[in-house]
């Protein structure tokens, strides 16, 4: 009985070396076999989103549209495979499946399988574009990967900031679109007070579409107050996103990826995932 123990001990181990090395392969760029995977893998993005587009043209598609559907299938049955072992090389996939890239990966290849239901639908593969961002994993470029994802983190801190602004704002274009609704009236062009918003927002924006203007005294000196109010508005989230960039950007961070849930933004000497808690 003693080789059957033996060999429920070494299956695990197999497993576990077999699982690192996928997920060496696939998330990673370290060695010249990872980096010939994400160079196919880009390349074959490329050439997928081409087809697509080729496909929009209807002169193209009356001669070619057999091949170029054939094609089309290729790469979403090769992106299919590619997803499930990506799933199969993360402790969690869950954690992958909801990321960036996971819902990236996914809508990469839904649209083919939807056009089955929804003819036209398979459209919307150009988004496998969105896949290229890799390239800054596979050219080594650090530095852009860095910003990239202090930029995310400060989005993020400023999100709440952001949304009570954004309904600041909100209030403001409804309480001015009703008072041009109630100085101009409908002989202006205000015909409602939602169409007087619309005039509000495009106003406050410094957008200008010039489709509806105010023709009274009145309103022009309120059209005026709400320009000028616009401009002063604008600065308003950028000032937020600096500051909470500012922040970040005092926090150096880890690009190694976990190899558990694949989650980045480590620090530098963390030695576990802050995400999951496995070993880095």
């Amino acid at each position: 009985m003693d080789w059957l123990d033996e060999e429920r001990h070494v299956a695990p181990r197999t497993q576990a070396r077999w699982r690192k090395f996928l997920h060496k392969v696939i998330f990673e760029a370290d060695t010249p076999v990872e980096k010939g995977f994400d160079v196919l893998l880009i390349i074959s993005i490329l050439a997928s989103v081409a087809a697509v587009m080729l496909d929009s043209i209807a002169a193209v598609r009356a001669q070619h549209g057999s091949l170029l559907y054939k094609i089309e299938w290729f790469f979403t049955l090769l992106f299919t495979v590619e997803y499930i072992l990506r799933l199969l090389s993360v402790g969690r996939p869950v954690k992958y499946v909801t990321s960036f890239f996971g819902v990236v990966d996914l809508l990469a290849i839904v649209p083919t399988y939807l056009s089955l239901i929804l003819p036209g639908s398979q459209y919307l593969l150009v988004i496998r574009i969105l896949r290229i961002l890799r390239v800054f994993r596979i050219l080594k470029l650090v530095p852009y990967l860095g910003e990239a994802r202090l930029l995310m983190q400060a989005l993020r801190a400023s999100g709440r900031k952001i949304a009570v602004f954004l309904y600041t704002v909100l209030t403001l274009v409804v309480i001015f679109g009703s008072m041009m609704y109630v100085i101009e009236g409908e002989e202006h062009g205000f015909s409602s007070i939602p169409r007087s918003i619309y005039w509000a927002i495009v106003t406050m924006t410094t957008v200008g579409y010039g489709d509806i203007s105010p023709q009274t005294d009145l309103g022009q000196a309120l059209a005026s107050l709400v320009m000028i109010l616009g401009y002063g508005i604008i600065a308003v989230p950028t000032g937020i996103v600096t500051v909470e960039m500012s922040q970040a950007f005092s926090r150096k961070v880890s690009t190694q990826p976990c190899p558990e849930c694949n989650a980045k933004g480590h620090d530098n000497e963390a030695r576990y995932c802050k995400f999951c808690g496995a070993a880095l």
